[in-house]
């Protein structure tokens, strides 16, 4: 048997595992699932809190309720909204019930609004880094995406969920 033989046919099994995986990939297109996430981003900070941001879109036709994530590079992950303090000062919480999106609709997480805290950051995380987080339904299913970290200075609102929180740009959402 020449040597070429044994090259081709791994090299066939090769591109035929190539194609059965893309055929496999391409029923999980994001346009299929129900709940997407998209302009995802991570406020890089060199340790304590940050927070996730994008577009949440509820693709059914029933509301569905986020109500809980986590994250490899944090050891506690909350869902917040940030609420007028009884001091006048915008402070963060976490949101009670998590984040409910009505049929076809989509929920922005933004600075100085609803936003997934990363809390106990593990190691720093830089701008550029990849952030994997896993976000909870109310019905079970579960959707993880990536976010890009980058530098942020903005919404410096102060956490009201037990924790002192740092005033610095890195720490609050």
């Amino acid at each position: 048997m020449s040597p070429i033989r044994p090259v081709a046919r791994r090299a066939a099994a090769a591109i035929a595992a190539l194609l059965a995986l893309a055929s496999v990939a391409g029923c999980a297109s994001s346009s299929d699932a129900p709940y997407t996430i998209t302009d995802t981003w991570v406020k890089s900070a060199d340790s304590g809190m940050t927070a996730a941001f994008g577009l949440l879109t509820n693709t059914t036709d029933d509301p569905v309720t986020i109500v809980s994530a986590t994250s490899p590079v944090a050891s506690k992950v909350e869902l917040h909204e940030v609420v007028m303090g009884d001091g006048g000062a915008m402070v963060m919480q976490p949101k009670p019930g998590g984040f409910e999106i009505g049929p076809h609709e989509t929920l922005t997480l933004e600075p100085g609004g609803f936003h997934i805290m990363l809390m106990g950051v593990k190691q720093p995380i830089v701008a550029g880094d990849d952030v994997e987080i896993t976000l909870t339904m109310d019905d079970g299913s579960t959707l993880t995406f990536h976010a890009i970290a980058k530098d942020f200075a903005g919404a410096n609102e102060n956490y009201t969920g037990g924790v002192a929180a740092s005033p610095s740009p890195s720490a609050a959402a």
